[in-house]
């Protein structure tokens, strides 16, 4: 092994997180300062707890990083009291959607630092003042304990998404590419804003190009995008939008991938809203991208909850979204969330009417069961319990191939996660 040897950098390599971490080593690897720091990555608990045992008697300090969702909150209870078992040298560090929501509440689990918000810039920091054995509790965007006391080092600025490079060369690690990180809708059921922001921050399209360029010469053909809203991009205040921004992003993107590989936009891992979905945004989609769908966030086919989650569209919004859509030769994948807070059963059976609609029409619905997730509006409330005659109709089309999704699921780990706010007090 090469490079510090003082202290090593440990990323646990979920599924779930290998895109934020591959921000994060990308960033890593692009300062000078930070190249003599070993990385090591493993992708399950049990290759990283045998790992850790493995390198704890190389380094002085082993630096751990664990992003999680509110959803693994268990799994990592148990991954950080194994990590505790096997020795001493290790610092934990939590970052990601569940730890920015409750960082006190990952400290309470056994982590040594927590960082808020999002993680490129808090992280090289600390990774500099560990380098150099310095003081890192004044780095901003930390919790940490100290004498028994929580304390918070206050938030760091927002961050240029074109300071950031989006993967890792060195692991050769790749990815879809972030194009737009903070979202100007306030859905009160959502993380996303109250991690990055309501004002949008784009990544220039000609720094986005430079990195499809690298993508490509690596022989990866199929070209994806990380974005709250695909066809926001580009628009200043993120809810109008700028469509001569989006065809030059598009047109660019095509010159430098011409036929040899393939651009995915409004799909997996992105979206789009229904306000946005017009003939003539959906031309562009046709024109320049490969996809055979596009995923609409509908979320409830009742104006009242519409309304009531600060969504900022309305139920003819979606339905004409999905008509647009089908007239355009593409497939409508329409998500939905059921048990909100405050959801009647009255509103599931509007949704419940609409759904079948959108069925008729030729859409194909993907159902949620609302999470509660901390730091949102909605963090504290319980799922609305689901109507009998809802659970039949998802059942009835998921067995047509008319739904899908893992509402089931959600349905009893909504529960379990209310149960476990309650318990902490959040």
């Amino acid at each position: 092994m090469q490079g510090n040897k003082n202290f090593a950098l440990v990323f646990y390599y979920s599924k779930k997180h290998k895109y934020s971490i591959n921000a994060l080593l990308g960033s890593i690897e692009q300062d000078e300062e930070l190249k003599t720091i070993n990385t090591f990555l493993y992708e399950n608990p049990q290759d990283l707890i045998k790992g850790l045992s493995e390198l704890q008697d190389n380094y002085k300090k082993i630096i751990v990083g664990i992003s999680f969702f509110t959803t693994e909150l268990w799994d990592i209870f148990e991954l950080v009291g194994s990590i505790k078992k096997i020795g001493k040298n290790h610092l934990l560090i939590a970052g990601g959607p569940h730890p920015s929501g409750d960082p006190e509440g990952a400290l309470k689990m056994g982590f040594d630092l927590v960082v808020r918000g999002e993680g490129e810039e808090t992280l090289k920091e600390l990774l500099k003042k560990f380098l150099k054995e310095e003081e890192f509790k004044d780095t901003k965007g930390i919790y940490y304990v100290e004498n028994g006391n929580i304390h918070f080092t206050g938030l760091r600025p927002p961050a240029s998404l074109d300071s950031l490079f989006p993967f890792s060369l060195k692991h050769n690690k790749f990815g879809p590419i972030e194009i737009t990180r903070g979202c100007a809708y306030g859905c009160y059921y959502c993380q996303t804003p109250r991690i990055f922001g309501a004002k949008p921050r784009h990544r220039s399209k000609e720094v986005v190009w430079e990195y499809v360029k690298i993508l490509k010469n690596r022989g990866l053909g199929d070209i994806r995008f990380i974005t709250p809203s695909f066809l926001s991009y580009g628009s200043e205040d993120g809810k109008t939008p700028n469509l001569e921004a989006v065809e030059e992003f598009l047109s660019g993107l095509r010159q430098i991938v011409k036929n040899e590989g393939r651009i995915f936009v409004g799909t997996f891992p992105s979206e789009v809203r229904p306000e946005h979905v017009t003939p003539e945004s959906l031309k562009l989609i046709k024109k320049y991208a490969n996809n055979n769908n596009i995923i609409i966030g509908m979320q409830s086919g009742s104006d009242r909850i519409l309304n009531l989650i600060h969504r900022g569209h309305t139920v003819e919004d979606g339905i004409r979204a999905v008509r647009y859509t089908l007239e355009s030769g593409l497939i409508p994948k329409v998500d939905f969330i059921f048990g909100l807070p405050f959801e009647e059963e009255e509103d599931q059976l509007k949704s419940m009417e609409v759904m079948k609609r959108l069925i008729e029409m030729g859409a194909i619905i993907h159902a949620h069961t609302f999470l509660p997730l901390p730091g949102t509006p909605f963090g504290k409330y319980k799922p609305s319990k689901l109507s009998p005659k809802l659970k039949d109709f998802l059942n009835r089309y998921s067995s047509k191939g008319r739904v899908f999704g893992d509402w089931r699921e959600q349905e009893e780990l909504g529960l379990k996660i209310s149960e476990y706010i309650i318990s902490q007090n959040l």
